[in-house]
């Protein structure tokens, strides 16, 4: 589990859904909002995300047909203990750095 929550994409597309008003996007709103993310690893990430029971799909049988994503209760009870990580990645961003310039030094890399 914690592979698949703590992996990049995962973390992305929840704090993407989170900053959404309504917590709500369509697959093209969150791939433009995802710098990077391929359409595979986007499905792939929705899903996992759907399975865990931390997203909702919404399907809407429009023609064309409209499907969106919306974060669940559960996802928005991520959003906390993301936030403080993010906070914490901030505060000591600079120091990992530093940690991995030397390392690097010391190891000739």
């Amino acid at each position: 589990m914690l592979t698949h929550l703590g992996d990049k994409w995962t973390i992305l597309v929840i704090l993407l859904l989170a900053q959404t008003p309504g917590n709500r996007l369509r697959f093209s709103g969150i791939k433009r909002g995802v710098a990077g993310i391929s359409q595979r690893m986007l499905t792939l990430t929705l899903r996992m995300l759907e399975r865990n029971g931390l997203v909702v799909r919404h399907y809407f049988a429009e023609v064309p047909p409209r499907v969106e994503y919306e974060l669940s209760l559960m996802g928005k009870g991520m959003l906390p203990p993301l936030e403080f990580f993010a906070q914490w990645i901030g505060e000591n961003w600079p120091a990992m750095e530093a940690a991995r310039r030397e390392y690097d030094a010391r190891s000739g890399q």
